[in-house]
This record gives structure tokens, C-alpha cells and sequence, in this order.
């Protein structure tokens, strides 16, 4: 089961983060290589891996949690190109940060925002 869990996380990391992904877990291995584990079989081999919800959808909940939470730059980094790499367009993501102002603010929503234009400009969007 292990293996199973590890190997379908590292399948659903790529297939959504992709190179970004694997430098975190990466980083972490010479650091803290049981929570690369944990992101890998829990995150991405459990929770991604229900069918209920596609990619899609749970990346848009990701980036609108990470945002939520203020502080979470790199993480953003990750799952704004993760959600480029499942096809969200770059207007999607906006709109969705944008819908998060009432409940969220202004500050942490322009954050999400210049985050994304770093990475919108990085890809060349």
C-alpha cells in the first residue's frame, strides 16, 4: 500500500505541479524528507486522487485557500502554475483571487495578484 500511495502521488504531483513539484520535494529530502513523504502519499496520492472533484477544481480550492491564509508565497508559486498546468486560464485565476476580496481584503487578494503576474510573466502569458 505504501509504494502504491507514494507512486500515485508522485503520478498526480507531476501531472499537476510538474517541475515545481518535484524541487519542493526535492528540497525537502536533505531537510525533511518524512514531509515530502506526507505531501506525496497523503496529499497527492489520497486526497488528489479521489475522483470527486477534478484537478481543476481543487487547484482553483487550493489557490483560494493558500490566498486565504496570507503568507504563502512559494506555495502560491507552485499552485498557480499547477493550476495553469491543469488549464485554468490566467483571466480564471484573477477572477477567482478578485472574488475572494469581500471576504478576504484587499491586501491578501493584491498579493495572490502580483504573485501571479510573477508567474504569468515568468511563463510568458
Amino acid at each position: 500500500m505504501y509504494d502504491k500511495r507514494l507512486e500515485q502521488g508522485m503520478k498526480n504531483l507531476k501531472a499537476i505541479d510538474g517541475e515545481a513539484g518535484e524541487r519542493v520535494i526535492q528540497t525537502l529530502e536533505g531537510i525533511a524528507p518524512d514531509v515530502g513523504r506526507y505531501i506525496l502519499e497523503f496529499a497527492f496520492g489520497d486526497i488528489y486522487e479521489k475522483d470527486t472533484l477534478s484537478f481543476r477544481e481543487r487547484e482553483i480550492i487550493t489557490i483560494t485557500s493558500l490566498l486565504t491564509q496570507g503568507d504563502t508565497k512559494n506555495q502560491l508559486i507552485v499552485h498557480i502554475n499547477g493550476s495553469l498546468n491543469v488549464g485554468i486560464t490566467k483571466e480564471e485565476i484573477i477572477e477567482v483571487f478578485t472574488h475572494c476580496i469581500p471576504y478576504v481584503g484587499f491586501p491578501k487578494v493584491l498579493n495572490a495578484i502580483m504573485i501571479a503576474k510573477e508567474v504569468f510573466e515568468t511563463r510568458k502569458l
